[in-house]
């Protein structure tokens, strides 16, 4: 059974280029965004990583901890980072998981609970399921999950609306309509009565049909 959003994102303790981390500390009062790779030195999730890093002060400016994981070991990651800085002009700036005991990768619902044996002898394709994409809030809570194909890149930009979007809806009584964009409208959210609404919005709302309640994004 995958994760659920609104479930507790399972605790651990791993290694990573940055030192041993228990998760849950390391999250503190933070949002992260975990996303995992299915093998190191593989072309997409070099050009994925890259990106990452280039994008990073816009997380910061979020509030979202940055958090890699591959099964393969923390070394590795380092070696590979030196690809990643050539060929894509920035190195991952952000600590990734060497998770050779497949412990993060099965408490996530990645790879089988059966798995087993030396990852180096693992290629890609036995890892493909190793694609995910998890946005944990400062609660511990999971807020957002997606999984991508090998062979589709991940879309940062989309990562980053869909933040803008959770942290706004957890602090405003708000929902976000398709293709939202930071500063556009908004929906008032179907918990909220007309009669709450009038007061939080004593300014009134756009309504196409009753349950369709347009106002400006919240300050």
């Amino acid at each position: 059974m995958a994760l659920q959003i609104g479930a507790v994102a399972p605790d651990f303790e791993a290694e990573t280029t940055e030192g041993k981390i228990k998760f849950h500390d390391w999250i503190g009062s933070s949002w992260v965004l975990l996303f995992s790779h299915p093998k190191d030195f593989t072309p997409v999730c070099t050009t994925e990583l890259g990106a990452l890093a280039r994008l990073k002060p816009e997380f910061d400016k979020r509030g979202v901890k940055l958090m890699g994981l591959s099964v393969d070991p923390v070394d590795r990651h380092a070696k590979w980072s030196e690809d990643i800085k050539e060929t894509q002009g920035a190195a991952p700036n952000y600590p990734m998981i060497g998770d050779t005991d497949f412990n993060v990768s099965k408490l996530y619902d990645m790879l089988p609970a059966s798995t087993s044996g030396d990852p180096l002898t693992r290629t890609a394709a036995d890892n493909q399921t190793v694609r995910n994409v998890f946005v944990i809030g400062p609660d511990k809570k999971i807020k957002l999950v997606m999984v991508y194909p090998m062979t589709t890149g991940r879309n940062f930009q989309e990562i980053l609306r869909s933040i803008d979007s959770l942290q706004m809806t957890a602090k405003h009584r708000v929902a976000t309509p398709a293709d939202w964009k930071q500063g556009e409208d908004v929906i008032i959210a179907g918990s909220v009565s007309d009669d709450e609404a009038k007061t939080i919005y004593p300014q009134g709302w756009k309504a196409p049909k009753p349950y369709i309640r347009i106002v400006p994004q919240p300050k």
